[in-house]
């Protein structure tokens, strides 16, 4: 099969001209994009890429691959947000064209094109390559352990229609690699995520699939000993604290809200269904039987089924709720819709009207959304009794945020887009297709340029801004009743030769050597005065307080 031609070329340029642009826009936001920026961001200071740190003080939460990343990127174009983000749009640039050679290796060229399609042109995994997250890396680390897997299975079986040019072995040792490198992206639920599909695979198939125990024990080895390679440097180095503090976090991440996140128990479905909106409909087609299927591919699409029920299922029963949890749904999420466009375009009487209706309802959400956001802004007097019960968010409104009529061309994108759609479903459903999807990363990337800066400037800019102008000043930072990141990163600390400078009670009531520079949020302030009486007030500004604590004079 030839890899590379005119589509694969075509998935590289739309990948560039969407994922590289604009990354370095916006501040990184808080937790995530700023706690993982600084970690990287410490490595390069500290120049030591073995030993995690957070505000210099020892990381356990995470394995290090992606800091590394992170740090490559910094020292290549600065620390900054666009180097944070750079990593992850280099995927999106990756993930495309894997897509579509996937699907043309496993279809043909036009399945290929969809798969490539529905991920483009899905809300999330667009928007999941404009990020400073992990989550990019370890789902594709994951879904590639799961695919040489299934290669692997498919070898041994001596499935027809479908031509593997390496040995069983070949692909069993790949995929246990491609294991290996997501657990040291983010740990061993990607280990438990594939154990899970291949329990419930194997149930479905009457535990008669082909699989060995010994090729079950090779392939967790490998996975293993990747990451073994590198915790034994770390257990050369720091000992075996990381290993007990890394397991005992991950634990607390399974079974509570720890990360302060808690949800529904439809949480994740919800998240899927909107967010991966227009494939995540189209998905919903793809779990039907699907005529003149290969029986390559429908065991392929029963793979996928079941990685996306194992998903929902698993990440509905953690504690902890946060959207990118379940984004190793995309993939399954974006090949079932491949799947649905691929019949619909071999088959037209099988785009049935529900889906066209289903998918105007999730639209006219996106637009109501797209118009309420700017008319919101641009009237902040009507609406500002709606946040009467929160302090903080009211007084986030008093923002400076430049809103005009321009910010509704998103909602017009993608009205745009639905009428297209409507317009061409019949008479050239092929067309409609990439109408749709094509209009929606519009609108997603018209929405990031128009929206995500002014949303910034509301939650978070004013302590941004704040740390920012004492970055690299002789002071201690720190925050008071929220937990935040942002002091770290933004205003570049250094680390401490004073012990005591990490200890928070120590700058809240202690002797300090530096002025201490406190923020705090409207709602906690009372609290805080009463707490740390000496502190005293800077300025406010969008319901954040920001106080010093003078230098102890001796």
């Amino acid at each position: 099969m030839k890899y590379f031609d005119k589509n694969t070329w075509f998935w590289i340029l739309i990948g560039a001209l969407f994922f590289l642009p604009f990354l370095g826009g916006v501040h990184l936001f808080d937790w995530d994009e700023v706690n993982f920026a600084e970690l990287a961001r410490e490595m390069v200071m500290s120049g030591d890429w073995l030993h995690m740190t957070i505000n210099f003080e020892t990381f356990t939460e995470k394995p290090p691959l992606f800091f590394w990343l992170q740090a490559s990127s910094m020292e290549l174009f600065g620390i900054g947000e666009y180097a944070a983000r750079f990593p992850n749009a280099l995927l999106g640039i990756l993930v495309l064209p894997f897509l579509y050679i996937s699907g043309k290796f496993l279809v043909d060229r036009k399945f290929g094109f969809f798969w490539a399609l529905s991920w483009f042109g899905a809300t999330l995994p667009f928007l999941y390559f404009k990020s400073g997250i992990i989550d990019p890396y370890f789902n594709f680390f994951i879904f590639n352990g799961l695919f040489f897997l299934i290669h692997f299975l498919w070898k041994r079986n001596q499935v027809n229609f479908i031509f593997l040019s390496k040995s069983a072995r070949f692909y069993l040792v790949v995929g246990g690699i491609f294991i290996g490198l997501a657990i040291l992206t983010k740990g061993p639920v990607a280990y438990l995520i594939i154990f899970l599909t291949l329990v419930a695979y194997a149930i479905s198939k009457s535990l008669r699939f082909g699989m060995k125990i010994s090729d079950f024990l090779i392939y967790s080895l490998v996975a293993l000993g990747v990451f073994l390679l590198w915790f034994l440097v770390e257990y050369s180095f720091n000992g075996p604290d990381f290993i007990v503090d890394f397991t005992i976090r991950q634990w607390e991440l399974l079974t509570t809200n720890d990360a302060g996140h808690g949800g529904f128990p439809a949480y994740h479905f919800v998240v899927l269904l909107l967010g991966c909106f227009p494939a995540s409909i189209f998905a919903l087609r793809g779990l039907g039987k699907i005529e003149g299927l290969h029986p390559h591919v429908a065991d392929f699409q029963r793979w996928m089924i079941i990685l996306l029920s194992v998903v929902l299922v698993l990440f509905s029963l953690v504690g902890t709720k946060i959207i990118h949890y379940s984004s190793m749904a995309y993939y399954p999420i974006s090949f079932l819709s491949a799947l649905s466009l691929w019949q619909i375009s071999e088959f037209p009487r099988k785009h049935k009207i529900w889906i066209a209706i289903s998918l105007s309802f999730i639209a006219f959400i996106a637009i109501a959304v797209s118009i309420a956001l700017p008319w919101a802004g641009m009237h902040v007097d009507e609406i500002i009794h709606l946040f009467d019960k929160d302090p903080f968010a009211k007084a986030n409104m008093d923002a400076e945020v430049p809103w005009s009529a321009w910010d509704y061309i998103p909602a017009i994108i993608l009205l745009f887009t639905i009428i297209g759609y409507w317009i061409y479903r019949k008479r050239n459903p092929g067309f409609s297709f990439r109408l749709l999807f094509f209009g929606n990363a519009v609108w997603v990337f018209a929405a990031l340029i128009f929206f995500i800066g002014k949303v910034e400037r509301i939650s978070q800019r004013a302590a941004v801004e704040f740390f920012e102008s004492y970055a690299q000043e002789e002071v201690y930072f720190v925050n008071y009743g929220y937990k935040s990141y942002v002091p770290w990163f933004y205003g570049e600390v250094q680390p401490y030769v004073d012990p005591k400078a990490y200890k928070r009670e120590w700058l809240y009531h202690g002797q300090v050597d530096r002025d201490v520079l406190i923020a705090t949020k409207v709602n906690k302030v009372g609290q805080m005065i009463r707490e740390i009486p000496d502190a005293q007030l800077l300025y406010h500004k969008n319901g954040f307080y920001f106080y010093r604590r003078k230098a102890y004079s001796r």
